[in-house]
């Protein structure tokens, strides 16, 4: 049990940094886009402001993304899954908290994938509220 807290611990300080890192970017990408949207007077609901939200959305996408491969890795190294597809789809599931039977999980890295469900409810709240304060910020 040592070495599954071990790993789940590593790999929670891995993606939460991976997270707010992309977050920082992301916020300092968005403040450089509302200073010139402001300065040319454009509205949050002009095509410009449309594509900074896709944007934002396909970035935060692109993070959870990365977060869940890097747990997908993971569970292949370990082979605590029999293949790399199978490690990513269990990886998704489990991220976003939808649930899989752990049929064909190695029983020796449960916990990973019980604080991998954990985290990433927590990462998916995290940027639920960055996007709700960034929608909050556009309509200004």
């Amino acid at each position: 049990m040592i070495a599954q807290l071990l790993v789940a611990t590593l790999m929670v300080l891995c993606t939460v940094t991976i997270h707010g890192v992309g977050l920082l970017y992301l916020a300092r990408m968005l403040s450089e886009e509302r200073e010139e949207e402001r300065e040319a007077n454009l509205s949050p609901l002009s095509i410009r402001g449309i594509s900074t939200t896709l944007g934002v959305v396909l970035g935060l996408f692109a993070l959870h993304g990365v977060e869940i491969w890097l747990y997908a890795i993971v569970y292949t190294a370990l082979h605590a899954l029999p293949d790399f597809q199978t490690a990513v789809y269990f990886s998704t599931v489990t991220y976003s908290t939808i649930g899989y039977d752990d049929e064909g999980l190695a029983v020796a890295w449960q916990m990973v994938a019980a604080v991998e469900g954990m985290k990433g409810v927590l990462l998916m709240g995290w940027s639920t509220a960055f996007f709700i304060s960034l929608m909050g910020r556009l309509r200004r």
